[in-house]
């Protein structure tokens, strides 16, 4: 599969099965135009206001009240019971193999195709591993791992029939992971956050995606009391910087702007499904905050879009599916459409880019 004009080497194949790397795309696609548009994250392009952080926030180590402020903030965005479920971390990454240390080894389901470092991470704390593509299947595991929505597809598992498959899972001590980490631009309904108190179940939340700041490394999980607690002793002391506490504080009781954004996002979405469809790329699936392709071309498309300078994220493991994310400005809007404008002229008077090896 021809994917770019330089050489596939190890770094550059990093670029492929993981989105956000400028540097792996420069070594994918070396005589792309720069500045490249990234859109093989499923960050909000429009993020959340930065303002000046206190100097203490430093200085300081943070204090054990801005964090309490922090817990309580999330707990009210995100629907927890209160702030004695949830835990701040620096990151959800850094929190998968906390949690699925929670049991001891054992085996592990996580319904897929989905996020790969779930899989890693439970591997890493000792369980035996493996993807499933039906919920029901879950139900034969210890550590159970759920993304809803999905990504890369979108996909949403309901609330009822999660919290079936949890009550199976608590019968013989076993544990339900739902990672949410889309679920701010997905159906809030069908979210688990209100139903930690049940007892094995673990919610994840992500602070960057949505809110256009992944650099803050902010995160959280919600739980029951217990769970939450060691989790959170876990950690230990400070593990949340000062400045990620004043931003995810003020980023969280901000519920004008959380409404306004999802509005816009949605708005985006439609947008950029429209553009899509003008050039004949079909639209499978995806959130408010990317979209989900799937069709034969996407190898010739990923790469006519990486030598224009426009980053899309590839699986090379399904190599008819490409995800892409929201561009942030109206210069990235057109080159977007150019550069798909160019690829579309290419692929019906040019030889076919269908074909895989």
């Amino acid at each position: 599969m021809d994917l770019g004009d330089g050489a596939m080497d190890g770094e550059a194949m990093a670029a492929v099965d993981h989105g956000g790397s400028l540097g792996r795309a420069r070594a994918l696609f070396p005589h792309a135009p720069e500045p490249f548009v990234d859109l093989s994250t499923g960050i909000n392009p429009h993020s959340y206001p930065l303002f000046d952080l206190p100097a203490t926030a430093l200085s300081r180590l943070p204090e054990p009240a801005r964090l309490r402020t922090l817990l309580e903030a999330a707990a009210a965005a995100y629907g927890a019971p209160s702030a004695d479920h949830v835990v701040a971390a620096p990151g959800t990454q850094i929190l998968l193999p906390r949690i699925a240390r929670l049991l001891k080894p054992g085996r592990a389901l996580v319904l897929g195709p989905t996020y790969a470092e779930h899989a890693r991470a439970a591997a890493l704390a000792g369980h035996e591993v493996s993807e499933v593509g039906d919920l029901n299947a879950l139900a034969q595991a210890d550590l159970a791992i759920v993304v809803n929505p999905n990504n890369p597809d979108g996909r949403i598992v309901t609330r009822a029939d999660l919290l079936a498959l949890a009550q199976k899972l608590r019968a013989k001590d076993g544990l339900l992971v739902v990672d949410e980490a889309f679920m701010d631009v997905g159906p809030r309904a069908e979210s688990l956050a209100g139903d930690v108190t049940r007892g094995g179940i673990v919610v994840l939340r992500s602070f960057g995606k949505f809110f256009g700041l992944a650099g803050v490394r902010l995160g959280f999980a919600l739980a029951d009391m217990a769970t939450a607690k060691r989790l959170a002793a876990e950690l230990g002391p400070w593990a949340v910087s000062g400045p990620a506490l004043e931003y995810g504080i003020c980023a969280l009781q901000d519920a004008g702007w959380r409404d306004e954004m999802r509005s816009r996002l949605a708005a985006d979405a439609a947008r950029i499904d429209a553009l899509l469809g003008r050039f004949g790329v079909p639209v499978a699936g995806g959130t408010a905050l990317f979209r989900y392709i799937e069709f034969s071309g996407v190898a010739g498309l990923f790469a006519a879009l990486g030598r224009q300078g426009i980053l899309l994220r590839h699986f090379a493991e399904r190599p008819h599916v490409l995800r892409i994310g929201l561009p942030g400005c109206q210069d990235d809007w057109q080159r977007l459409e150019s550069a798909l404008a160019g690829w579309a002229v290419r692929r019906d008077d040019g030889p076919p880019q269908e074909s895989e090896p």
